[in-house]
């Protein structure tokens, strides 16, 4: 029994120190950095992010009013999305909540928008999304809306 005991106590020190002498190699600091330390280098355009927290890349529809879908782009039809902005034209459908919200009507009015402000997005540090959306109404627009209309993008 006193034998099976220090064979069992050989076998762990022996499997202990090569761990220990493993894990040591494997933490020692080489000459490059790793890519985890190293500064994240975006090599895609940035994404839009919706109200679900999905990254998106030229979406058709998005939602602007996340907590009652009251504004939103519709047929978005984007000219171009790179790494400083994007533009696309579409329509936003916006409920005139007359009498009250839940039995207003939708209009649509024809929009440009435009994204751009690109920075790292806190959920997904490897990935960059657009910061800020401008809406400029070339022709109708929602009552009490300015011209040109700019919006913060949440993170």
């Amino acid at each position: 029994m006193r034998q099976f005991t220090i064979s069992k106590v050989v076998t762990f020190c022996a499997a202990a120190t090569l761990v220990a002498a493993m894990g040591t190699a494997s933490a020692a600091p080489s000459g490059t950095p790793s890519a985890a330390s190293a500064p994240a280098k975006w090599t895609h355009a940035p994404v839009l992010v919706d109200c679900f927290w999905k990254s998106q890349v030229r979406p058709e529809d998005f939602i602007l009013a996340c907590g009652d879908g009251n504004s939103r782009l519709t047929k978005l039809d984007w000219s171009h999305w790179n790494r400083r902005s994007a533009v696309a034209r579409g329509l936003n459908a916006v409920n005139d909540c007359l009498p009250y919200c839940a039995a207003g009507r939708f209009h649509s009015y024809a929009v440009k928008v435009r994204l751009d402000r690109p920075e790292a997005w806190e959920r997904h540090p490897d990935l960059k999304h657009y910061t800020r959306i401008t809406l400029t109404y070339p022709h109708d627009r929602p009552e009490r809306v300015p011209r040109t209309v700019t919006y913060s993008l949440w993170n």
